[in-house]
């Protein structure tokens, strides 16, 4: 006979992502994460130490977005790695709740918005893009321009080399890994790297999957070349969208080309009907109310910002005024003649991509340009953007 003062056990019922809410729903509800902010609830430890689907260990991913300026230690007594000089806020995001952390890392990433991301690949270049204003940086130890000139296979940088950028720096530093390698993004966590990127500009590492973004605490940046890799990206948990371009090209051809895409894309979910909409997610091959939500605000339901060939400060406004949030640089800056005044330049066309005087200003005596490299003349083969699906 049952014990009618006996609490009542049912069985604990796992999260549901892909439910009635989409991405979009969340961040729109969810403040924007701030310590001093008395209306925030105290973090969750997390304690448990079960092995996710990609073999991280919940105690283990400890929050990286916004590094900490002191010394923390990992909920199964491990210290965490030394980021001390880097004066950044820390977030907590527990894993219990999938959605909510999955609306704090979108929240993270619009922090970003109308801002600059640079790569560098030391200390210094590091400092020259905080000077210039970039908003973040992407540490990496060779430039798209020339993981495309050396060929072979391109992997995670060595963690040490993005360490010491992270100690550089008070800005955001993001790095990349692989494609659908979920070890190589552990890896970056664990250092404390604020955004993880998984870039096709690296050698894919597994040919069908990409990783389950949602089972890490660090924000995701991913790339696209239309809505439907979007949508499948922020499905699997990306906080952040970059149209891909072509990176390590200087050529802005293909970064315009994959906004028109989406832009396009996402004018004809507005007008569809809903039996049209079920039918463009399954044309799409993607979430039917993520894509619902495309529809309504007219937009992703992350920032996206564009990258891939992108030189100079007149390509930052294009993309701008074509209703990008933002704008990676990678070789165009310092595989040019002078790094520092055009980084300062393209993060003032960026904030003012609608004036065409400051354009001009800033657009006078650079230097010059990288030489780049003829989209039109490569063999499709050679193209970086193809990489995912």
């Amino acid at each position: 006979m049952k014990d009618p003062e006996a609490p009542q056990m049912s069985a604990p019922q796992k999260p549901q992502i892909g439910g009635s809410r989409s991405p979009f729903e969340m961040h729109a509800v969810v403040k924007k994460p701030h310590l001093t902010d008395p209306a925030m609830p105290p973090p969750t430890p997390v304690n448990d130490t079960s092995r996710l689907n990609n073999g991280t260990t919940e105690a283990a991913q400890q929050p990286s977005a916004f590094r900490s300026q002191t010394n923390s230690t990992t909920t199964n007594g491990t210290a965490a790695p030394d980021s001390t000089t880097v004066k950044k806020t820390t977030t907590s995001m527990s894993h219990s709740d999938p959605q909510s952390s999955f609306a704090v890392k979108a929240g993270l990433a619009q922090m970003l918005k109308g801002g600059v991301i640079m790569d560098v690949v030391n200390a210094e270049q590091a400092r020259i893009a905080e000077e210039a204003g970039a908003c973040a940086v992407m540490a990496l130890e060779r430039v798209p321009a020339d993981i495309r000139a050396q060929g072979g296979v391109a992997r995670m940088s060595d963690p040490s080399m993005i360490q010491d950028i992270m100690r550089a720096v008070t800005i955001p530093v993001m790095a990349k890994a692989r494609i659908g390698h979920y070890v190589e993004c552990q890896i970056l966590q664990s250092i404390g790297v604020d955004y993880i990127d998984e870039s096709e500009v690296l050698t894919p590492a597994d040919p069908v999957n990409h990783v389950e973004k949602n089972n890490f605490n660090t924000p995701f940046v991913c790339g696209c070349r239309n809505l439907g890799e979007a949508l499948r990206r922020i499905s699997e948990g990306a906080a952040m969208i970059r149209t891909k371009g072509e990176a390590g090209t200087g050529d802005v051809i293909e970064a315009v080309r994959h906004m028109q895409t989406v832009n396009a894309e996402i004018a004809r979910a507005s007008s569809a009907s809903d039996n049209d909409l079920r039918q463009m997610a399954r044309e799409l091959e993607c979430d039917y109310q993520l894509l619902k939500e495309c529809a309504r605000a007219k937009r992703l339901p992350v920032v996206n910002f564009a990258a891939g060939g992108i030189a100079t400060p007149a390509d930052a406004a294009l993309m701008m005024q074509m209703g990008c949030d933002g704008v990676f640089v990678g070789s165009g800056i310092f595989k040019s003649g002078d790094a520092a005044k055009r980084a300062k330049a393209i993060v003032q066309a960026t904030t003012h991509y609608n004036d065409p005087k400051v354009l001009a200003d800033v657009s006078m005596g650079l230097g010059e340009a990288m030489v780049g490299l003829n989209v039109s003349s490569m063999d499709e083969g050679d193209k970086l953007a193809k990489r995912g699906w």
